[in-house]
C-alpha cells in the first residue's frame, strides 16, 4: 500500500502501520517504518512518557552495549539519543580482551525522553495519538488494525505490539497492589486476554525497580566515587577527529573544570540523512558505591513476611541477573554485604537511582533498611521501589521477522516477548518496524543471524528456545563473540542498514573508508622495518624485550605489552609515518594484528555452521516417520518449526545424532526424488 493522500479518507481512519506502545521498542519501530516511507501511527497512553526510563536511566553494559552499537549501524536512533544525553560514559571490561569491551552510559532521564519525543515529532510519515488500545481487529487469522478506547477502530495493514509491562500489569509495594504498567500509570486489561483467545500462548513475568532518593540527604563522603572515562567515547558511529588519541591514558589532556561544568544547549536529533559529528556532551557526573551490612540484612530478613515475593502474592518469575535486595539477602545468606551503586538521574536535579537495591518491600521497611547504610542515615525516599507483574507471550510462536505465526501481519517486540532491558526492546522494535515495512513493500524480511549480530543471537534464542525467565543479553550467549565486538558493528551491519534505506550513503562511505584505512595500516606495519638502534630505548619504556635484529613493525605490534597507539607515536617521532591514522583505525588494526589467529579460527567455525544453515528442512519431509530422529527431536521440529539444520541443532534437547539422522533422511529422499 502506498502513502495515503488524506483526500481519499481521513488520516485518522487508516495507516500503513500501527505501533502500540511508546517505549523503547515502540519508538524504534515507529521511526524505522516511517523513515522507510510507510504512514505510521504510534499509539501511547501518555505522550509525556514516551521512551521513559522506568528503571535505571542508563544504556548499555555487558552485551547490551554491543546491541546499541548494532542498532546504530542498522540506522536506529537509540545510540545517538544516548550520546546526546550522556552524563557519564564508561567502557566496561577494558582489562579483558576486545570481545568483552562493552560501552555503558548514564543518561539524563528527562532529556532522553525529550529528545526521543522531538525526534518522533519531526519524523515524516509518523503520527502520534494518546489513547488506549482495547484489542486488535482480527479477521481470518489476519490483523487488520486496532480498536481504541476513544477513537474506536483504526485500520492498518500491519500492526506492531510493543506493550512493555502494561498488559495486565500489577504493581506491588509490600502487600498492597494495584493495576498498572508503571507506578501510578494504568495498565491494559483486555488486549492480552484477546490474544490468548486467538491462540497466542500467554505467560507471566515480574520485574522491579529501586527507590529514587534525594541526594541532598546523603553523605557522599562515606561513598566510593566512580568517575566516568577521562576520554569518553560514544555509541554512535561518527567521523573520528583525533589521530593518536590513546584511550589507555597516554598523552591525555583532561578537560578543564569549567568545560565540564558548563552544560551544552539541549541537543536535537539529527535528520535521517545526517553526517553529524559527535554531539556536545552534558556535564559529566560521577556515580558512587556504598555497601549494605549485617544490620541492613537483619531489617530485610525480619520483614520478609511483608514481601509480596515471599508471601507468594507475586506469581511471575523475575530476572535472575537483576534480583531484588530481598532475593540477595535470602539466596546469599552467608554474604555480609552487597554493593549499591548511587547513580544520577539528570544533570541538574537531585534525584538519584539506587542500582542494586530493587525492592517490593513496604515503603517504611525500605527506608529503615537504607538508613542502616553508611551515608544513608538521613535518606529521604522520593519514590519507593516496587515490583510489577505483567503478561508476555511465548516468543517461539514468532517468525524470525518477529511476525506472529498465529496472526498474520501482527508483529511483537520488546518485553511482550519475554525480554528485559531498554536495549533488547529497542533492537526488537527496530527489526519489527523494518520487517513490517518490508512486508508492506512486498520485500523479503530482514533476518539477522547469530553470526552477524547480538541482535541475531537474541532473536534466534527467543524464537527457537523460548524463555522461562526474563531474557537479558550477555556476551556469553554468543558463540562467536570475538567476531561480534562493539567496535565492528558498523562493518557487520551498516551495509544492511543502507540497503533497507535507513543508512545514508555518506555514512556507508565513511565506514568503508575506515576499514580500507585499517587494511592500509596493517599492510604498512607489515612492510615497514625498524632496527634495534632506533627502537630499543623506547621498547624498554614499554617493559618489553629489546630487539636483537631488524624486524618489521608488525612484529612489535604483535607483542601483548605494546600498545599500537604508543607504537604509532614512536614511529611518527622517527619520521616513518607519511599520513596520520585516526584512533578508531588504530584500534581496529590492533585487534586484527593481536587476535588474527583467533579471528581466523572463528571464521572457520562460522563457515562450518553456515553449511548447516544452507541445508533447509523441506516442507514435504514427514518428520514423524523418521526413526533416525528421536521422538523428542521430532516433537520439537513440530513446535519450533526450524528452517534449517543450524536452527534445528540449536533447539534445547536436540542431540548431534538427531541432526545427523535428519541430514541423512533429507539426502536420501532428495536422491530418490521424493
Amino acid at each position: 500500500m502506498g502513502k495515503l493522500s488524506g483526500k481519499e479518507q481521513p488520516i485518522d481512519c487508516r495507516f500503513d502501520i500501527i505501533v502500540i506502545g511508546g517505549g523503547h521498542a515502540g519508538c524504534e519501530a515507529a521511526c524505522a517504518s516511517a523513515r522507510m516511507g510507510c504512514t505510521t501511527l504510534l499509539i501511547t497512553s501518555d505522550i509525556t512518557k514516551i521512551a521513559h526510563m522506568s528503571c535505571n536511566p542508563s544504556i548499555g553494559g555487558i552485551g547490551k552495549g554491543q546491541i546499541v552499537r548494532e542498532i546504530d549501524a542498522l540506522g536506529g536512533y537509540t545510540a545517538r539519543i544516548t550520546d546526546a544525553t550522556t552524563l557519564q560514559f564508561r567502557m566496561l571490561n577494558l582489562s579483558k580482551g576486545p570481545a568483552m569491551h562493552s560501552p555503558r552510559a548514564q543518561c539524563d532521564k528527562r532529556l532522553f525522553s525529550k529528545v526521543w519525543i522531538d525526534t518522533l515529532e519531526n519524523t515524516p510519515n509518523l503520527y502520534i495519538i494518546q489513547d488506549t488500545v482495547l484489542n486488535i481487529l482480527e479477521n481470518g487469522g489476519e490483523c487488520k488494525g486496532v480498536k481504541c478506547l476513544y477513537r474506536g477502530e483504526i485500520m492498518a495493514s500491519r500492526t506492531i505490539l510493543c506493550g512493555g509491562t502494561f498488559l495486565n500489569g500489577l504493581i506491588h509495594i509490600g502487600l498492597k497492589h494495584q493495576p498498572g504498567g508503571r507506578i501510578d500509570e494504568p495498565g491494559v486489561e483486555n488486549l492480552s486476554d484477546q490474544l490468548e483467545a486467538l491462540g497466542i500462548k500467554r505467560l507471566r513475568f515480574k520485574t522491579g525497580t529501586s527507590a529514587r532518593i534525594d541526594a541532598r540527604t546523603l553523605d557522599f563522603t562515606q561513598f566510593t566515587e566512580q568517575p566516568g572515562d577521562a576520554e569518553p567515547q560514544h555509541f554512535g558511529y561518527y567521523a573520528e577527529p583525533s589521530p593518536y588519541s590513546c584511550p589507555s591514558g597516554e598523552n591525555r589532556t583532561d578537560k578543564t573544570t569549567s568545560e565540564k561544568s558548563n552544560p551544552s544547549p539541549t541537543p536535537s536529533l539529527y535528520s535521517a540523512q545526517d553526517a553529524t559529528p559527535a554531539p556536545p556532551t552534558l556535564p559529566q557526573l560521577s556515580c558512587y558505591m556504598a555497601y549494605t551490612n549485617r544490620e541492613t540484612h537483619r531489617v530485610i530478613q525480619e520483614n520478609l513476611d511483608r514481601s509480596p515475593l515471599y508471601q507468594h502474592v507475586i506469581e511471575g518469575r523475575g530476572p535472575r541477573y537483576c534480583p531484588s535486595i530481598e532475593d540477595k539477602i535470602h539466596v546469599f545468606a552467608g554474604k555480609e554485604s552487597h554493593p549499591i551503586f548511587i547513580e544520577p538521574e539528570n544533570s541538574s536535579g537531585y534525584l538519584y537511582y539506587l542500582n542494586g537495591f530493587s525492592s517490593s518491600l513496604p515503603l517504611e521497611v525500605q527506608a529503615e533498611a537504607l538508613r542502616t547504610i553508611k551515608g544513608f542515615e538521613h535518606v529521604h525516599i522520593v519514590r519507593p521501589g516496587y515490583a510489577v507483574e505483567y503478561d508476555y507471550f511465548d516468543p517461539t510462536m514468532l517468525l524470525h521477522s518477529l511476525e506472529s505465526k498465529v496472526i498474520k501481519f501482527l508483529y511483537l517486540a520488546g518485553q511482550v516477548n519475554g525480554t528485559t532491558g531498554y536495549e533488547e526492546a529497542a533492537a526488537q522494535g527496530l527489526l519489527a518496524g523494518i520487517n513490517a515495512a518490508l512486508s508492506l513493500q512486498g520485500k523479503p524480511p530482514l533476518t539477522v543471524d547469530r553470526q552477524t549480530a547480538y541482535i541475531g543471537v537474541m532473536i534466534d534464542d527467543l524464537v527457537t528456545k523460548g524463555v522461562d525467565e526474563p531474557y537479558r543479553m550477555f556476551t556469553s550467549r554468543a558463540e562467536h563473540r570475538l567476531h561480534l565486538r562493539q567496535d565492528n558493528a558498523d562493518a557487520r551491519l551498516m551495509e544492511l542498514g543502507y540497503r533497507i534505506g535507513l543508512i545514508p550513503e555518506e555514512r556507508l562511505t565513511r565506514m568503508r573508508t575506515k576499514y580500507e584505512r585499517i587494511g592500509e595500516l596493517v599492510k604498512w606495519l607489515e612492510q615497514t622495518s625498524v632496527n634495534p638502534l632506533e627502537m630499543n630505548g623506547w621498547i624498554c619504556t614499554q617493559h618489553s624485550a629489546p630487539l636483537t635484529q631488524q624486524v618489521k613493525a608488525y612484529q612489535i605490534a604483535l607483542r601483548p605489552e605494546v600498545k599500537l597507539c604508543a607504537l604509532m607515536q614512536q614511529m611518527e617521532m622517527l619520521g616513518k609515518i607519511q599520513s596520520a591514522y585516526e584512533q578508531e583505525v588504530i584500534a581496529g588494526a590492533e585487534i586484527q594484528i593481536k587476535y588474527g589467529r583467533y579471528l581466523e579460527k572463528e571464521r572457520e567455525e562460522m563457515q562450518n555452521e553456515s553449511r548447516l544453515e544452507r541445508i533447509g528442512i523441506p516442507s514435504w519431509l514427514n518428520v514423524e516417520t523418521l526413526q533416525s530422529v528421536s521422538i523428542e527431536a521430532r516433537q520439537k521440529i513440530g513446535r519450533y518449526q526450524p528452517r534449517n539444520l543450524r536452527e534445528f541443532a540449536s533447539i534445547p534437547g536436540v542431540k548431534v545424532s538427531d541432526v545427523r539422522g535428519l541430514l541423512i533422511a533429507i539426502n536420501r529422499k532428495t536422491r530418490r526424488g521424493e
